[in-house]
């Protein structure tokens, strides 16, 4: 009985099994569907369907910085313990040398890029892991930068990753690596939401003033006072937003008298040359990819339509 690319596409769904192996049960079996699903289950990989519907809310957030190029990844697992596993650290190292190789544009890219010392894909590969670790694995996101001077830092063994990207001018790359790290672990400790006041959206510096004038005309001490006047509070009040929420603005965790801005124009200074902050990027695992979330766990069932 002959199959097609749907059937191959409809068995991955009913299995999650890599397409791969989809396509060799479907082959062995003639095409008959239940067959198929058997001959899976017979192999042993049927059984990563049952644990890929399963929570998987912890994991690692690995950086790397390799021939000038880096790479951060935050890939989850169901427990902490599968978490610091060898065999699950090694998957974490494999993908994260794929993304530092092949710079995929995105998630889907990624997963078609081919899996180290593998004929298969990343894709297809998962569902092997997942047999062999016992647990449900998800990439879950990544990053990467191959211009300029990159810096890596992970923090507590993985559960915040930082990447910092710099221009840098007239300086050797080796003579900024101790000021990326001290960025990094600003960026780490900190949290900056943006790199710069300038990269602030004008809608949420308008938010911002629409608080503060509320929380003003709130205040007895301050409702009377004259509209200029609330005004020149505000643009404090801002300023103060910018220090706690801009990371060129924050004072410097290390010389909290400058702020980052500052301390990076310091740094050039002394080498003799120019350094500027291009981007950064912060992972911490659990936490949303576009906002925090209180309960990590229910995003990523949610995500995976496992909650009505």
């Amino acid at each position: 009985m002959a199959f097609t690319a749907q059937d191959v596409k409809k068995l991955r769904e009913m299995t999650n099994v890599g397409m791969m192996d989809c396509k060799k049960a479907l082959t062995a079996s003639d095409g008959d569907m239940d067959k198929a699903v058997e001959w899976l289950r017979e192999k042993g990989l049927a059984a990563a369907a049952k644990k890929s519907g399963r929570i998987a809310a912890e994991g690692v957030v690995n950086a790397v910085v390799e021939n000038g190029v880096g790479a951060i990844v935050e890939i989850n697992a169901e427990t902490d313990f599968a978490s610091k596993s060898d065999k699950f650290m090694e998957f974490v190292n494999d993908v994260t040398s794929v993304i530092l190789k092949d710079a995929p544009a995105d998630m889907d890219a990624l997963k078609a890029c081919k899996y180290p010392g593998s004929d298969l894909t990343v894709e297809a590969t998962l569902p092997e892991k997942i047999l062999v670790i016992g647990e449900n694995i998800q990439i879950r996101r990544f990053a990467r930068f191959d211009t300029g001077v990159t810096v890596a830092y992970t923090h507590m063994g993985g559960r915040i990753g930082v990447l910092v990207n710099m221009e840098v001018e007239g300086i050797a790359p080796d003579a900024v690596t101790e000021l990326g790290k001290d960025i990094c672990m600003q960026i780490a400790s900190m949290n900056p939401s943006f790199r710069d006041k300038s990269d602030v959206a004008p809608e949420v510096l308008e938010k911002e003033k629409e608080i503060q004038l509320a929380v003003m005309a709130n205040d007895p001490k301050m409702a009377n006072k004259p509209e200029k006047v609330r005004e020149g509070i505000v643009m404090g009040k801002l300023n103060k937003y910018y220090e706690e929420n801009c990371l060129l603005q924050q004072a410097f965790v290390k010389e909290n008298k400058i702020s980052v801005e500052k301390h990076i124009e310091a740094v050039a200074k002394e080498l003799g040359g120019s350094i500027k902050l291009v981007a950064f990027v912060r992972f911490e695992k659990g936490e949303g990819i576009e906002k925090k979330v209180d309960d990590f766990a229910a995003e990523v069932a949610a995500a995976a339509g496992l909650t009505k």
